[in-house]
């Protein structure tokens, strides 16, 4: 498995215990289409979730959730769309969080942040 491909499978699964941790529940993970994947879809509260998973070692090069940029956001819309047409969920509260995960040299949790309404 390449290196950044190891670092976004390990920065998922401590997120999706984070988010379990935090109240949410689990609806889906790494929903795919042909135009591309979600990492994390959840319920908190009233809201359905769609969660991008940024993760980094260190923060040299910016945090990870800077990484979630216009083109990323619209993506992500685009696919939420496509999850509620499919599960027909149209009368749902939506919205967007990005889960922030910065790992230390073991690749062992260091801190994770949830950033909520990240983009509307």
């Amino acid at each position: 498995m390449p290196y950044n491909k190891k670092i976004g499978s390990i920065g998922e699964d401590i997120a999706r215990k984070y988010l379990i941790r935090n109240g949410y529940k689990i609806l889906d993970k790494n929903y795919r289409t042909k135009f591309g994947e979600i990492d994390i879809i959840a319920k908190d509260g009233r809201y359905i979730v769609f969660i991008e998973v940024k993760s980094r070692k260190g923060s040299k090069f910016g945090y990870p959730r800077e990484a979630v940029d216009s083109f990323k956001q619209n993506r992500l819309k685009n696919l939420a769309t496509l999850y509620i047409a499919n599960k027909n969920l149209w009368d749902s509260m939506i919205r967007f969080d990005v889960v922030e995960v910065l790992l230390g040299e073991t690749d062992r949790e260091k801190s994770v942040a949830i950033i909520k309404n990240a983009f509307d």
